[in-house]
């Protein structure tokens, strides 16, 4: 008889072959529109429709706001489910459940009850694992369900749902082959998410794209509010920052970017209170506060060690690229008027990207100066380090031939190695890079 671990494997390596993950392969398995996923919710007898849901959508900053707004309202008491994509090290991250990660046997359970059903249908694995979360999410009774797009918005397949509110972070320029490549044309998919009267939080929004907004909520009757009337500059800081109302909070999240990402969360906590959700001053600031243990939450400006100082974040694309970038090289200065006269600290970059993404604007934002370390992660869409090092050389960064790996783990282990104890070591360019190196030090961890 075959193990209960066993099965899930089997059950995984099924999912994985039978239905390619966009994240693993790119535009092979991206499907929009929503009739297969309203096949597979009438299958399985409409789960979404047993528990209140917040949707959230947005370029960057999406997971980070999810991730908060569910700690929040666990705080609060409410029974709480997460779904998010893509995973980082376990595939079970994307779906949770009061923090918790579904259990290898749901996993197992729903996918033979799905084999059981004989539907003719092709559904991608998104919409799969997402039908296994909202049927998880029911299944245990979840109050609320933080439900974060997998791409886009309007033609996402998390847009069956009907939700108390729903939150867009930002507009930049990703994924431009499906959703557009202006600003506004982006803006418009993500927008698809605003429904007849259900009130939308706004992040970052100017110009012609906050006009898209304006004009979709206007048309669905929505109450709109945009974070950045709120908090034009964000929240003061991470460690310490208030509401309107004048209460303190403190993030564990360092990134700069978190400043916007935190304001809009405040902002969308007043949104859900206008719908009649409960939430005290004291479940958001211990909901900010325990975020990172509450649901799980890595890869966001995470430091992964000290002296020297390792930092891991899952940003990708160039606007998030450019503030990582630009907190990186404050970060140096500092330590460099610092040095007295020691050894001059150095930004070392372990960095990747996927193969189908325009990095050409990406690298002219990497310093000339830093030390780069080129690889490329475990997965088919990858962009192989040895054209990466290419590119880059074309761009004018310093490459040596000998600096360029064919896996994050070996990149990341020499930088560690010629890395004095004041450089900083940074991990990104792809969120499955940064999965990747997570993945290696649990290895390593666990030995």
């Amino acid at each position: 008889m075959e193990s209960s671990e066993s099965q899930y494997n089997s059950t995984l390596q099924w999912l994985f072959r039978q239905l390619p993950m966009f994240s693993r392969v790119g535009a092979a398995a991206y499907k929009p529109g929503l009739q297969t996923t309203d096949e597979l919710d009438k299958a399985f007898g409409h789960p979404h429709r047993a528990f209140r849901s917040i949707h959230i959508a947005g370029t960057n900053g999406k997971g980070s706001v999810s991730h908060n707004l569910a700690s929040i309202l666990m705080a609060q008491g409410y029974r709480v489910g997460l779904y998010t994509s893509p995973h980082l090290v376990d595939f079970r991250e994307r779906i949770r459940v009061d923090g918790e990660m579904i259990p290898h046997e749901a996993v197992v359970d729903f996918v033979e009850r799905y084999k059981a059903m004989d539907y003719s249908g092709h559904p991608s694995f998104f919409e799969l694992t997402m039908m296994m979360a909202f049927d998880w999410f029911s299944r245990s009774h979840v109050d609320y369900a933080v439900i974060e797009v997998g791409m886009g918005g309007r033609l996402d397949s998390t847009n069956v749902i009907t939700p108390v509110g729903c939150v867009i972070t930002n507009i930049s320029k990703d994924h431009t082959q499906f959703l557009g490549d202006t600003l506004e044309k982006i803006a418009g998919e993500k927008a698809g998410i605003i429904k007849p009267g259900i009130p939308v939080t706004i992040g970052q929004a100017s110009g012609s794209v906050r006009e898209v907004f304006e004009r979709k909520a206007d048309a669905e009757g929505a109450p709109v509010r945009f974070a950045e009337d709120l908090y034009p500059a964000g929240v003061e800081s991470t460690a310490s920052f208030r509401d309107l109302q004048g209460n303190s909070f403190s993030s564990p999240l360092c990134g700069d970017y978190q400043l916007k990402n935190l304001a809009t969360v405040l902002t969308a906590v007043d949104m859900l209170r206008e719908c009649g959700v409960t939430l005290s001053g004291e479940a958001v600031a211990k909901g900010i506060s325990d975020v990172c243990k509450a649901t799980g939450l890595m890869g966001r400006w995470s430091v992964l060690r000290r002296s020297p100082e390792v930092i891991a974040d899952t940003g990708h694309n160039e606007d998030g690229l450019r503030g990582n970038i630009r907190q990186l090289l404050r970060e140096l200065e500092s330590r460099r008027a610092k040095g007295a006269g020691g050894a001059d600290p150095k930004l070392r970059l372990v960095i990747g990207f996927v193969s189908d993404k325009d990095i050409a604007n990406i690298l002219k934002l990497f310093p000339a100066e830093a030390e780069y370390y080129i690889c490329n992660a475990q997965i088919p869409r990858a962009l192989k380090s040895d054209l990466l090092a290419d590119r880059c050389r074309d761009a004018g960064l310093r490459v040596s031939p000998e600096r360029v790996f064919p896996t994050v783990r070996s990149a990341y282990e020499r930088a560690l190695s010629e890395a004095g104890s004041e450089d900083i070591i940074y991990v990104g360019g792809s969120t499955f890079v940064v999965a990747d190196c997570l993945a290696a030090l649990r290895s390593e961890s666990s030995k």
